[in-house]
């Protein structure tokens, strides 16, 4: 969800203002997503490079992000959203942590959409975590290295019981995955537009789906 920060300066706002228009194009794709009868939406709402940022700026995310759970917990619940998060969670600060598991806890009976919230997450550092789990277990004795399969260490990546995506859609116009997934998207559909994330709406919601759909995904075969 890229363009926040250039949606500000354009308006000559703060950069929070373009997160927090950017939280409301979350809701509407969120939203929109249910109703198209989408069962899963991954959103990358904070990388292990954003920690980089200055401090005020992560400080105003996380506060937002807690003011975005408290506020939109009910919608999700009555629209059947089930919440699921990836990344080092255990690096967010405790009370994020805390509305995070209330919130997931709220939803969990819920089947409709399965939103998917990248947090602290990067592709890299999610491969990292899993082969060194792997290793462990063959120390341990408890895995053979001919054990290892793409399958095997499918199941040891964060996103071990959810399915690959089938499109990915990049906004503002930025030509690379940035750390997104790396393993799960070895043959996801790229769609990129260069509408910055806080204008991304509906209509270009539609539109990248339309595109995704004229597309034959043909994994490697003819």
């Amino acid at each position: 969800m890229d363009g926040n920060g250039r949606w500000a300066k354009q308006r000559h706002l703060p950069r929070i203002e373009g997160h927090r228009a950017g939280a409301e194009s979350a809701r509407v794709i969120i939203r929109t997503a249910g109703e198209l009868g989408i069962k899963y939406l991954t959103l990358y709402a904070f990388s292990v490079e954003n920690w980089n940022r200055p401090k005020e700026e992560v400080d105003a995310l996380m506060k937002y992000l807690i003011h975005y759970l408290k506020t939109e917990t009910s919608e999700l619940n009555k629209n059947n959203v089930r919440l699921e998060v990836i990344g080092q969670v255990y690096r967010l600060p405790e009370a994020v942590q805390e509305h995070l598991s209330k919130t997931q806890s709220i939803l969990s009976k819920n089947n409709g959409l399965t939103l998917i919230m990248a947090l602290s997450y990067g592709g890299r550092t999610e491969i990292v975590e899993a082969v060194r789990s792997i290793a462990q277990k063959v120390k341990a004795g408890e895995m053979d290295p001919p054990d290892i399969t793409e399958q095997v260490f499918a199941q040891h990546l964060y996103t071990r019981n959810l399915p690959d995506p089938d499109v990915l859609i990049r906004t503002s116009g930025e030509m690379r995955v940035s750390n997104f997934l790396l393993w799960q998207i070895s043959y996801t559909e790229l769609v990129v537009t260069r509408t910055l994330w806080p204008d991304f709406r509906k209509p270009q919601f539609y539109e990248a789906l339309e595109e995704y759909n004229r597309r034959h995904r043909r994994f490697g075969g003819v």
